[in-house]
């Protein structure tokens, strides 16, 4: 699946933090802490029916902190959430055989889930992950579809960054040890990296997200612990961005580590 020229450029454009002075992006709003739905309506200068009906809200249901807020009428509703799971080959999960990585490809399901770009439409993408734990990401994922939490870019979506990608099992070492990470075991997702980036020292993950680092903001594509984090934590997966040594704001584990 490739995206769009324009969808890209929307993408980044989302992506990018404004000033705090600038003025708040016209077509998308982040939902923060204490905002409501009628608050944002008049903010906007918007019917509070029609945001209701843009965002698929129901009345009296709850906002949810980090969730991406339509403020212009799509062109069509969003389509149900939908998800499968597949078995994953053995060229799918290793690649290189020499690797000799800790879990055989039988281990692993290729897990398709329905999910929110960051250009405001629904994309479908997969990560692959421990059989174990397939149905806990598919629950996950359906959480974030609700609650309208955007994903910046999954496979099988080409991109010439792979720092923007939402992935679950790679067959790879802890940075800089000869240790397997968690996520050569299927057992960790990193949810966009871009906007939750990981900090060790001086050492920063990916290089190019310094400005994500203002955890104050509410920016799209970043998980608060007040917002899109409990959508993997209630599933018994452990988030990097309550570690001490170092912080992990994208890194969801099942051992926490």
């Amino acid at each position: 699946m490739r995206r769009s020229l324009s969808a890209l450029v929307c993408a980044i454009l989302l992506a990018t933090p404004a000033p705090v002075s600038a003025s708040p992006v016209a077509s998308a709003y982040v939902i923060r802490p204490g905002d409501t739905l009628s608050s944002i309506a008049k903010r906007y200068r918007v019917a509070l029916s029609d945001l209701r009906a843009w965002n698929g809200i129901a009345r009296g249901e709850p906002l949810r902190v980090d969730g991406l807020l339509r403020l212009t009428a799509p062109e069509t509703p969003l389509p149900a959430w939908s998800t499968r799971v597949l078995t994953v080959t053995a060229a799918e999960a290793n690649g290189d055989p020499a690797k000799k990585c800790p879990v055989p490809a039988s281990d692993l399901r290729k897990i398709w889930v329905r999910y929110l770009g960051f250009d405001g439409l629904a994309h479908d993408g997969y990560v692959i992950m421990h059989h174990t734990v397939a149905g806990a990401i598919q629950r996950a994922f359906g959480r974030l579809y609700r609650w309208r939490f955007p994903i910046m870019a999954m496979p099988p979506m080409v991109v010439e960054d792979r720092t923007v990608l939402t992935l679950g099992y790679e067959c790879r070492f802890v940075a800089g040890t000869t240790r397997w990470s968690q996520h050569s075991y299927g057992l960790a997702i990193d949810i966009n990296p871009r906007q939750n980036p990981m900090l060790r020292g001086d050492y920063l993950d990916p290089p190019n997200s310094r400005t994500w680092l203002a955890r104050e903001h509410y920016w799209p594509g970043m998980m608060h612990e007040d917002g899109a984090v409990p959508a993997f934590t209630v599933e018994g997966f452990y988030w990097g961005g309550r570690w001490k040594t170092l912080l992990d704001y994208m890194h969801f584990s099942t051992n926490d580590r």
